[in-house]
């Protein structure tokens, strides 16, 4: 896993600089932090979309949400209001549903509300196909952008973050790989039935 500070290329390969530098524009005002993660995981773009691109089941691979509700449909501007689990200092978080692009496969949001000391914070999530020992993989980029808080430094404060978006990404990777690993064993066990009953 690798970050940016805004300093340098931050240990980023070019094609990973390529790609923070076409969707990940976070331009931090002067008390505010940016970082950009990076993630390689070992599935196809599509079962792996499938998973970020619910806005309204975070949970799905979000260990630290135990429960996220949408009201209306799911669209630009929907919010949802997701309950955190106990040991993190919130409770709760409204959040804005800011991007969902299933072409480019990019999911933006806001936070605007809650229980937390995350002010303005927004992030963007983008999905890149690669190959990863010849299979089909994903290169996953997040970044964002936040407020400093009061009584803490930029480097506190991204570092909290960057260490919530690594366990994110570290579970999204975990899930993905194990539904990856699903699909291709599927069809084997298949074959395998046929010919024993064949």
């Amino acid at each position: 896993m690798e970050k940016m500070n805004g300093t340098g290329n931050g240990g980023f390969s070019s094609t990973e600089m390529e790609y923070i530098r076409r969707h990940h524009n976070q331009e931090p005002g002067e008390n505010q932090c940016a970082s950009a993660l990076v993630k390689h995981i070992r599935a196809p773009v599509p079962l792996v979309w499938s998973l970020v691109r619910r806005f309204d089941q975070p949970e799905k691979y979000k260990p630290f949400v135990s429960r996220c509700v949408v009201r209306g449909n799911l669209e630009i501007g929907s919010l949802r209001e997701v309950d955190v689990k106990s040991g993190l200092p919130a409770t709760t978080s409204t959040e804005r549903l800011e991007v969902l692009d299933d072409n480019e496969h990019i999911l933006s949001i806001r936070i605007i509300g809650g229980d937390h000391r995350l002010r303005n914070y927004s992030s963007i999530m983008s999905l890149h196909p690669e190959i990863i020992d010849g299979r089909p993989g994903t290169l996953v980029v997040e970044s964002f952008v936040v407020d400093v808080p009061e009584g803490n430094t930029k480097d506190e404060t991204c570092y909290f973050i960057e260490a919530l978006i690594k366990c994110n990404l570290k579970s999204l990777s975990d899930v993905s790989e194990g539904h990856a690993v699903q699909d291709l064993t599927e069809p084997l066990d298949r074959m395998q039935e046929l010919l024993i009953s064949g």
